[in-house]
């Protein structure tokens, strides 16, 4: 059921998406590769039901707003977060990164945008 979510992705989101397939075909194989693409994809669009979504996690702890949405899910494995903030009915999504990563450290300023 939609609820009138919009769920964006960022430049460094997208760039990020693109780099971890390619790590992961590099290093695991073409269809590894095609697996975590739909596993990631599964997760964003999860959020098109609204930043309150089983699993969501807000983290103000980072930067006031920011939440963190783990991509594994329904039994699919993953080591990545969705990184996000809300914007009216937008779930803007700012990073994918990787759950060992220093979250804070590959953030934008809080009062960056979108582009």
């Amino acid at each position: 059921m939609k609820h009138g979510w919009t769920v964006r992705l960022g430049r460094q989101a997208e760039q990020d998406y693109v780099e971890i397939l390619q790590w992961t075909a590099k290093t695991f194989g073409e269809r590894q590769a095609s697996t975590y693409a739909e596993t990631m994809s599964r997760a964003i669009e999860a959020l098109e039901d609204g930043p309150d979504v089983l699993g969501v996690r807000a983290r103000d702890d980072i930067q006031p707003g920011i939440r963190t949405f783990h991509v594994a899910r329904h039994g699919f494995a993953g080591r990545h977060f969705v990184v996000f903030r809300v914007a009216g009915s937008h779930i803007n999504v700012l990073r994918l990164l990787h759950d060992s990563m220093d979250l804070p450290r590959h953030l934008p300023a809080a009062d960056d945008h979108l582009p």
